[in-house]
């Protein structure tokens, strides 16, 4: 829903075949607004994101704010841990 924050992170380096998680969203429907962050964690930029968009996210840190109703599908390469992957800050 709108105002629904994802929290801003990283994915952490892997030691097994993948060595970080890349993720591609594709935006069905609604407005998402993308910050980007560098790998210090700190920020660099922002762009807004909508209807038909697509978004590959590789080596960066990111988080998101849902500035109207969305369906967003997210695709990451496996295998995925959600707690030991990421790096919240």
């Amino acid at each position: 829903p709108a105002g629904h924050l994802i929290e801003p992170h990283i994915h952490k380096q892997r030691n097994d075949y993948v060595h970080l998680t890349n993720e591609t969203l594709f935006i069905r429907s609604g407005k998402v607004r993308v910050d980007f962050y560098t790998q210090n964690k700190e920020y660099f930029d922002s762009r807004i994101i909508k209807t038909g968009d697509v978004i590959l996210l590789a080596q960066s840190g990111h988080g998101f704010e849902i500035l109207e109703p969305s369906q967003i599908i997210e695709v990451k390469q496996g295998p995925y841990n959600a707690e030991a992957d990421k790096e919240r800050f």
